[in-house]
């Protein structure tokens, strides 16, 4: 394979280089949350010295380093430790899906305070650039919007509406999905309960109303409890 055309996970110990060749996104949500199952992470259940060389990895040295040969073992080791090395072209790729979403998020919930509808996608996107917005390819869409929302108010008159929401988690669900929570909005207060349920009441750009309630019901498998406090133009 020519340099640069796959995507690794790369873990250094000492002089000693071990790879594994990987699918980007999976091995990205592996490192947070170790799934999917690491055989579906890898392309390949190998463990490389020179992935780009197609050069394998000792297995006596996988088990001096790692104390074992199995390969899939030791890509775990690598893909959560080690460093994800992407292709120019897959950031590339992931940058642009950041930046539609970014600029989806604007539409619906940013009106022109003038004639009080949605601007134009493509005026988002020429204010964008003119503005010489930048979206960081790693990080969530939502915890970016403000940042852009403050460079473009200059180019572009744009008011956002803004919900008041008061949402319940319950106990078995509440650590995983308040990270979640503190994404999509600025919380007004919080209080974790006894029983290690946790309530809250966050602002949340109107046009991410929904998007927050289906992530919230995935994780809690539609245990959450939500509501409209109130509505601010």
């Amino acid at each position: 394979m020519s340099d640069g055309a796959i995507n690794v996970a790369r873990l250094k110990k000492d002089s000693e280089t071990f790879e594994v060749v990987i699918h980007p996104e999976l091995a990205l949500q592996f490192r947070k949350s170790q799934s999917p199952p690491i055989n579906d992470v890898v392309v390949y259940p190998k463990v490389f010295s020179d992935a780009r060389k197609g050069m394998l990895a000792s297995e006596t040295r996988m088990r001096a380093v790692f104390g074992t040969s199995d390969a899939l073992e030791v890509a775990t080791h690598i893909v959560t430790k080690g460093d994800v090395n992407l292709t120019a072209e897959y950031k590339h790729q992931l940058q642009e899906q950041k930046t539609r979403r970014v600029i989806e998020l604007i539409h619906r919930s940013g009106v022109d305070p003038k004639t009080k509808l949605p601007h134009p996608i493509t005026r988002i996107e020429a204010a964008m650039k003119e503005a010489k917005a930048h979206i960081d390819a790693f990080r969530p869409a939502e915890m970016q919007v403000q940042d852009v929302l403050k460079m473009l108010r200059p180019i572009l008159p744009i008011k956002f509406v803004v919900k008041e929401i008061e949402v319940s988690l319950p106990a078995a669900a509440a650590a995983k999905a308040y990270p979640v929570v503190k994404q999509f909005g600025k919380l007004l207060h919080e209080s974790w309960n006894n029983d290690g349920s946790w309530r809250g009441v966050l602002e949340v750009p109107g046009g991410m109303e929904q998007d927050l309630y289906d992530r919230l019901n995935k994780i809690a498998h539609g245990e959450v409890s939500a509501k409209v406090l109130r509505t601010i133009e």
